[in-house]
């Protein structure tokens, strides 16, 4: 209740008492109604997307912008792009197509302790980059429960306790890592994405194909140094144990599934063709070197967007009839349908949009700028340590709040902090977002972690011990690879801001 309260009380307190630039008091509103959703969104007074909704009535009632702005930051090209690829990954879960790259990954990595552990891991990362990181653990967590049950029996619970922990905590952390990778992996990538967009309308589209080839190497360090971690800390207290018996297991699950469905083919190839499209839309740009995207070939490709083909890609699974009847049959009988498509997460959505209108609005305001202003003083420290500093803040704040929440609530201040101390805002914005990813300490941090402690397996000392070595390896991983790879892929240049910036800041 006092959170409840807290919310408003803050606002009212702040907007009648405070004058945070002289001659402008929508700066203060805004930062009013600000605080009053963080409040909201830390606490969980209410759900987060009613907390989301405020802009739709706040900003209106006091000036800040108009309704029909506001209204429209709730639905866009980005929106459009987390629907299409999700109605996707709810087709792969609907014909059990993620499963079978599950198991097949497994199967390839062999029957030795350390091995099972990096194939489940590498199996969650794979399809966290395309499904979401709760249905990717939810899915794994089985797999995994039925492998340690089948051990203990085999080699006692003792011998197993270390390897059960090693592999349940490694789906959690592959899973956040894996989302990591792509635009559609995780919400928080795609909040940047429109939120930098908002911030600066003139900057270059970020595209799938640039995030990816700028995320996937950091993906890929992360996954490979969390695992080492496990094997470390975990796997040497199983003694010699060995998994002949569990990888027959896995082998039999596999066999259970049948040969590849009718609907399967098709919905792996609308995927395969999906990740192809969004890579090579936009080209890719070496320097010297510049391969086109295929939206060169149109008349207009800045109407082009990964939205579009995110969309295109799921309305096909629409028109073609499946061949298999499902326990559920669905009205047209075609491999994806409307009563699969109600499982779209609309409170993510709003969340989404919520934040997307709290960032215009501290845009339209000139709150961000002003925010800003106020940290110019960190400007005199070493980039790299200013970059250091919002990874390791960011990555312990985002244990206790949403991670889009967080994302949405740091983003637009971090664009103003650019701006005001001569930086190149994606320098920051980046790790920023990142950093929301990674939090691996406590069960509440993100569903995964919150699956994987529902097994009763775990201890929360034992998360946190493990998780806060692992977030202060993601911190410098993070930093390290958006200072050696990050400035080359985005075209960062350390003397100079770009135009966009100086565009906005005038």
């Amino acid at each position: 209740m006092m959170s409840l309260i807290a919310g408003p009380l803050a606002a009212a307190l702040i907007t009648l008492f405070a004058d945070l630039s002289e001659g402008h008091p929508e700066i203060t509103m805004t930062a009013g109604l600000a605080v009053w959703m963080a409040i909201w969104w830390i606490t969980e007074a209410v759900p987060l997307a009613v907390t989301s909704l405020l802009p739709v009535v706040l900003f209106p009632v006091f000036g800040v912008m108009n309704g029909k702005e506001v209204a429209a930051q709730y639905f866009n090209h980005v929106i459009f792009l987390f629907l299409g690829g999700f109605m996707v990954a709810l087709a792969m879960e609907k014909w059990n197509l993620h499963k079978r790259i599950a198991l097949r990954t497994l199967l390839f990595f062999g029957g030795k302790p350390e091995r099972i552990l990096l194939g489940f891991m590498v199996a969650t990362a794979f399809l966290s980059m395309w499904i979401s990181n709760t249905a990717t653990t939810m899915m794994m967590v089985p797999i995994v429960l039925a492998i340690v049950v089948q051990m203990e029996e085999d080699l006692g619970q003792k011998a197993v306790s270390g390897y059960a922990v090693a592999v349940l905590m490694g789906v959690a952390y592959a899973a956040s890592i894996g989302g990591i990778a792509t635009l559609v992996g995780t919400p928080p990538n795609l909040s940047f994405a429109r939120i930098f967009a908002i911030q600066f309308p003139a900057a270059p589209e970020i595209s799938f194909a640039t995030w990816f080839m700028f995320a996937i190497p950091i993906t890929v360090v992360m996954l490979l140094l969390a695992w080492g971690l496990l094997s470390i800390l975990f796997l040497r207290k199983s003694g010699n144990v060995t998994l002949h018996a569990d990888a027959s297991l896995i082998r039999t699950q596999y066999r259970d599934l049948g040969p590849m469905s009718f609907e399967e083919i098709i919905v792996l190839t609308d995927f395969v063709l999906l990740a192809l499209l969004w890579l090579t839309r936009a080209g890719i740009d070496f320097g010297e070197l510049k391969i086109p995207g295929w939206s060169s070939l149109f008349a207009n490709p800045a109407y082009l967007n990964d939205g579009v083909v995110a969309v295109t890609m799921a309305i096909v699974l629409f028109m073609i009839p499946a061949r298999t009847k499902t326990s559920q049959p669905n009205e047209h009988g075609t491999i994806l349908d409307w009563k699969t498509c109600t499982r779209i997460p609309w409170d993510i959505i709003l969340l989404f949009g919520g934040g997307f209108a709290l960032a215009k609005g501290f845009m339209e305001s000139g709150l961000s700028i002003w925010a800003g202003q106020q940290l110019h003083g960190v400007g005199h420290m070493e980039p790299s340590l200013i970059v250091m500093s919002i990874c390791l803040l960011i990555t312990f704040l985002t244990e206790l709040t949403s991670n889009t929440a967080t994302t949405e609530m740091i983003l637009p201040v971090l664009a103003g902090l650019a701006i005001a101390i001569k930086v190149h805002p994606l320098l920051l914005m980046i790790p920023a977002t990142l950093s929301c990813s990674c939090a691996f300490m406590l069960p509440v941090a993100t569903p995964p972690n919150a699956i994987v402690f529902g097994t009763q397996r775990l201890r929360i000392l034992t998360m946190a011990k493990t998780g806060v070595l692992l977030n202060l390896v993601g911190v410098l991983v993070i930093t390290a690879g958006m200072w050696l790879w990050g400035r080359h892929v985005f075209g960062i240049d350390l003397s100079t801001l770009p135009d966009w910036v100086n565009t906005v800041a005038d």
